[in-house]
């Protein structure tokens, strides 16, 4: 009886194996297909960072300049515009404001594209960009990986994944042209500033617009102090004619104008005027909205907000999906009169 017993159950065991074995198999071919077809990939069983590029999905492709490596890389446009997200933007952000980075960054990308009608940025390497701040930041899977948490990993990159997805050949138009500026920075003042006032150029979707919720922004407030002398040492080495000395500078440096969005236009430092754009570049403050204190032993320059305060306030952006609105509602907020197209408008 005993050895009848045994015989059952190693009878069950030998059925399940070959049942698992038989599952195993169908599901890889079911997945992979027979042999030289392409993958067929259930939408179920997919996760974000799965996303499949080929040629037959129409996506172009874009040529980044690898600095570190110094090299260029092709990619298609939907990866390089993953890396741009995962790069500029917090991924902590709320979706909606994720979404609202990957149309700006695609935008950015077109517009440097010679078959969109945009043009490579300057440089001599025949990239359409490179990874830097001279362009947009990029940064690979792997590299963006290391610097998360290990138990995050996969909830940060399905994220950055999902808000490009969702999000897939959508670009801005203004006037039914492509926009050739999709400035965005970090953290504003309140308000965002005119192009025209920083830039010198006047963009019709670029102008001056609230953006109130980024005080809790870590780079909301700075400050920065430096000695009288260092103070002088600086600004003459720009301008030589300066004029400044340690016994009269209190009365000699004055803010003379601002811009709509609260940053410095002009600032008069002893015999010379300047934009408070170059003092910012000289002084290496975060933003060009500053007060100027004078203190017994140092001169303090306070700021407010983070970057040059023209386009799309990233902290703002997140402020706005946080109440609630969507990407749609973020980018006509920040550039105005501007509509969501396909990028197949746009191929010549």
């Amino acid at each position: 009886m005993r050895r009848i017993i045994i015989s059952i159950h190693l009878k069950r065991f030998l059925w399940v194996v070959l049942m698992s074995i038989f599952f195993i198999v169908s599901l890889s071919v079911f997945i992979v297909g027979f042999g030289q077809n392409k993958a067929i990939i259930p939408e179920f069983l997919m996760k974000s960072d799965d996303i499949v590029f080929n040629e037959a999905n129409g996506i172009p492709k874009i040529k980044v300049f690898i600095t570190k490596e110094n090299k260029i890389e092709e990619m298609f446009l939907e990866e390089y515009v993953r890396g741009v997200v995962s790069a500029e933007m917090p991924v902590e952000f709320a979706p909606e404001a994720l979404k609202s980075q990957a149309v700006a960054a695609r935008t950015f990308a077109l517009a440097h594209m010679e078959e969109f009608g945009g043009e490579k940025y300057k440089s001599n390497t025949g990239a359409n960009v490179d990874d830097t701040v001279k362009c947009q930041v990029f940064i690979h899977k792997e590299d963006r990986l290391k610097s998360w948490p290990q138990s995050k990993k996969d909830e940060y990159w399905n994220k950055v994944s999902d808000a490009v997805k969702e999000t897939a050949g959508e670009v801005l138009t203004d006037d039914g042209k492509l926009v050739m500026e999709p400035l965005f920075f970090a953290v504003s003042s309140g308000k965002t500033e005119n192009s025209s006032d920083i830039f010198s150029e006047d963009a019709s979707y670029l102008k001056s617009v609230s953006s109130p919720g980024e005080e809790l922004a870590p780079k909301y407030r700075s400050t920065v102090k430096v000695s009288y002398g260092n103070f002088i040492s600086k600004i003459n080495a720009e301008y030589s004619n300066s004029g400044l000395t340690t016994a009269t500078l209190k009365n000699s440096v004055e803010i003379k104008s601002r811009n709509e969005g609260g940053s410095v236009k002009e600032i008069k430092v002893g015999r010379i005027t300047l934009s408070g754009v170059k003092f910012r570049s000289i002084m290496g403050l975060n933003s060009a909205n500053f007060n100027i204190k004078f203190n017994s032993s140092n001169i303090e320059i306070s700021c407010i907000g983070y970057g040059h305060g023209v386009g799309m306030s990233q902290w703002g952006a997140n402020a706005m999906a946080k109440s609630g609105k969507s990407y749609k509602d973020i980018l006509e907020h920040y550039y105005k009169g501007t509509k969501i197209t396909s990028i197949n408008s746009f191929r010549n």
